[in-house]
């Protein structure tokens, strides 16, 4: 059951990021002229790699918020489980006298 759920965040996790990477081509500015010098086109070209690495930082830290929130989601249905079993096997003394097994 963890498997095809790790698969399936992992899945979500590959097409957000292509997604993603999709838009990163549309904040490049595509508009200079070749009448710029190249001072300005490094620093156009630095300002996009900014873009880039902020985008990243992004959805590095969106992953691990996921992975953080699926681990403690894990967690809760792990202990909730638990709880069921215990309550499962607690001797109930007031059903046994209700069927008559003890006086």
């Amino acid at each position: 059951m963890t498997e095809i759920s790790r698969s399936r965040s992992l899945r979500f996790l590959l097409f957000f990021a292509s997604v993603s990477l999709q838009f990163i081509s549309g904040f490049s500015d595509d508009t200079t002229s070749s009448k710029n010098n190249t001072k300005t086109k490094s620093n156009g070209k630095s300002n996009s790699g900014t873009k880039v690495v902020i985008i990243l930082l992004g959805l590095v830290a969106v992953g691990l918020f996921s992975f953080f929130l699926f681990k403690l989601w894990q967690k809760k249905k792990r202990d909730e489980q638990y709880a069921r079993l215990l309550k499962l096997f607690e001797e109930d003394d007031e059903l046994e006298v209700e069927l008559g097994l003890r006086d």
